[in-house]
């Protein structure tokens, strides 16, 4: 390790001593936490499967920067590229899109045989992988998918969810961790519906019928992920946060919270605690919203920290998964995975290095003026110096050092590519 920067921990280590925070136990402890790392900003959500399908279902990519992955083995590189430069050991989120296997195959056919490739890539890395069911970009998902009131598209998406689901518990067996397989669909009316619960009844029994084969939560939890809404959803989303979070209550699994998939004025952190003393866990995808558009790359913003400072104050890391997802073209894709992990690890940090037993204290006696004089004070800490200490203690460039070994990558690879 360079000398500075084990300088400048020496000195915040005391810092933080002072207040009662054992830095080095903190950075063990973040050193457990997985984030998923979503492979759909590697190449605009269009995977491999029917590349040249329309991207649909609310969803758009903006921007055409150079470098796109089009093949499993450059999104592979691009991930490896990308997991050097994010401190800590952590998993990788597929879509089912993501196939990997020369056999032509619909959504309806999918085998745990189609992904082995990556399960084998992400045995030699060590790596756990998420799953979703990909409801989107298809020509049965133009007018609905699990809540379609044709029965033959109805079933076809309830054969690929049940299918997804023997996927996702193979990569668990397999990589011996907790696959989690998160079921999202942009079912809804753009404008004017008259009856809005026939759609809701659909979704309810489909997905009951797509949960009936039972697996081991030590391999495979199923999650549900709704929505405000999208493009062409704007009045009517079937599948809303309100919604799921009854489905997943009553069945038992879990809850997926996207922070980009709510009201902008809504703290999406507030809703970790509302749900976690009945729920049976969360699944957490990272986004950063801007105005009503909720995949852009995330940062070290108010959202982002109070994310990690929810989830660490109220001992919630062992019932929540952590995955990323937003897709920006406008910048390299490489770059934008990077700053996104790397922005949810400090709001993590952030959380960590607090005062915690103190501040609840305060605030169980009352003593909110100690509360708020704390809690601003803690913002000119430096927390930089140990994030940076983290960084070189797991092998990882420090700083914006990151950011040159990508410039080098593109230049090397990714301006190659055509």
């Amino acid at each position: 390790m360079t000398k500075p920067i084990e300088e400048a921990y020496a000195l915040a280590k005391q810092k933080y001593a002072a207040i009662g925070v054992d830095t080095d136990a903190v950075l063990e402890k973040l050193s457990q936490i997985k984030v998923s790392l979503q492979c759909w900003q590697g190449d605009d959500v269009l995977g491999f499967m029917f590349p040249d399908q329309a991207l649909t279902g609310g969803i758009s990519v903006s921007g055409n920067y150079p470098g796109k992955a089009t093949t499993p083995a450059q999104l592979r590189a691009d991930l490896d590229k990308a997991l050097s430069l994010i401190p800590g050991n952590h998993k990788v989120n597929l879509h089912a899109i993501y196939v990997d296997t020369d056999e032509k195959i619909d959504l309806d056919q999918i085998e745990p045989k189609h992904y082995e490739k990556w399960v084998q890539w992400a045995k030699e890395k060590g790596l756990g992988l998420d799953f979703n069911p990909t409801c989107f970009s298809h020509p049965k998902s133009t007018d609905g998918t699990l809540s379609s009131n044709d029965p033959e598209t109805q079933a076809f998406w309830i054969e690929h969810v049940k299918r997804s689901r023997k996927v996702a518990a193979y990569f668990g067996e397999e990589l011996n961790q907790t696959c989690v397989n998160n079921i999202w669909i942009p079912d809804g009316y753009k404008d004017n519906p008259i009856d809005k619960m026939s759609p809701r009844v659909r979704l309810r029994d489909a997905l009951d019928q797509c949960l009936e084969e039972k697996f081991d939560d030590a391999y495979m939890l199923d999650a549900v992920e709704g929505k405000l809404f999208g493009i062409g959803a704007e009045s009517f989303t079937t599948g809303s946060n309100d919604f799921y979070l009854s489905y997943a209550l009553t069945r038992d699994i879990l809850w997926t919270i996207d922070a980009g998939h709510f009201h902008p004025t809504e703290d999406v952190s507030d809703k970790f605690t509302a749900f976690l003393p009945f729920g049976k866990g969360l699944m957490l995808h990272v986004s950063r919203p801007i105005r009503w558009d909720s995949d852009h790359v995330v940062i070290l913003d108010e959202a982002t920290t109070r994310i990690g400072e929810t989830l660490v104050r109220n001992d919630l890391l062992d019932k929540t998964f952590i995955g990323m997802d937003f897709f920006d073209a406008t910048i390299n894709r490489v770059a934008a995975m990077v700053i996104g992990a790397r922005s949810t690890l400090k709001a993590l940090l952030l959380g960590m290095l607090s005062p915690i037993d103190t501040l609840k204290d305060a605030e169980s006696t009352g003593d909110f003026t100690t509360r708020l004089a704390v809690t601003e004070e803690m913002k000119s800490y430096p927390f930089g110096a140990v994030w940076e200490f983290y960084c070189q203690q797991q092998n990882v460039p420090a700083g914006t050092e990151w950011l040159t070994e990508v410039k080098n990558y593109e230049q090397k690879i990714l301006t190659e590519r055509k």
